[in-house]
């Protein structure tokens, strides 16, 4: 990172954690177009600060998450290094893996926090409204397990897998055939609409799956809506595709 006389360059990478499987499942799944799973570092000092399983430092070009797909100018800060890593030192307490959640405290707030020691502004508000996007849409219970399972991976600061969904079975494509076998490429590449014409037999099976569960009294809403979505998909092979595709209607 490039620094001035006057002070040194604020930048905040852009990544998608999902790798574009949001803005091609999302309409299907929540009902609105989103356009990525956002994931943010703060760069300065030639250095990219960010938040997974505790307050990480990389080199600028060496974050595991790729080549960030935005990169955006938030300004010059006089602050110094030291100064900013004291600052670091006293707000880690609250940046931990106990305290990481991908949809309340996460990277982009971690992000926000330091962009507005650094140089006073906000990072983008889209960004910051990302999970609000996803818990108000109305086909949010679909989406928690990779949710769930993304967070899982981040706390542990790792970077998780580009497919989270899978395609079923009895539906491949010439692409997916012509993938490779390693981590980045084991799953199939989703569907428009990965539902199909399935869609309410599926959500029938979803709400009925929930109400066994919380009948059961063990689980809080959030989590039986969770399990509940994440059996029924298991069942018709979106996450799991080792087993048979949803039937179709009729």
């Amino acid at each position: 990172m490039a620094e001035s006389q006057e002070g040194h360059k604020v930048c905040l990478h852009v990544y998608d954690l999902s790798q574009g499987l949001a803005k091609q499942v999302s309409m299907s799944f929540l009902g609105k177009a989103i356009e990525g799973i956002w994931h943010t570092g703060v760069v300065v000092y030639g250095i990219e600060y960010y938040f997974g399983g505790g307050i990480y430092r990389a080199p600028v070009g060496t974050a595991p998450y790729g080549t960030p797909i935005r990169m955006i100018d938030l300004g010059v800060t006089k602050v110094s290094k030291d100064k900013f890593e004291s600052y670091l030192e006293e707000i880690s307490p609250r940046y931990t893996q106990e305290t990481y959640s991908l949809l309340k405290h996460n990277c982009n707030n971690f992000s926000n926090e330091v962009a507005k020691f650094l140089v006073d502004t906000s990072i983008p508000q889209y960004i910051l409204d990302l999970p609000n996007e996803v818990l108000s849409s109305p086909l949010a219970p679909l989406m928690m397990p990779m949710i769930q399972s993304m967070e899982s991976t981040l706390r542990e600061g790792e970077v998780p897998k580009v497919c989270q969904f899978a395609q079923p079975l009895g539906m491949n494509s010439e692409s997916s055939k012509n993938e490779g076998s390693d981590d980045q490429k084991v799953c199939l590449q989703p569907l428009v609409d990965p539902l199909g014409n399935a869609r309410s037999q599926v959500q029938d099976e979803i709400a009925k799956e929930f109400a066994a569960i919380r009948a059961q009294g063990t689980l809080s809403p959030s989590e039986a809506a969770a399990l509940a979505t994440k059996n029924v998909m298991e069942k018709y092979g979106f996450l799991n595709p080792t087993v048979a595709p949803p039937p179709k209607d009729g």
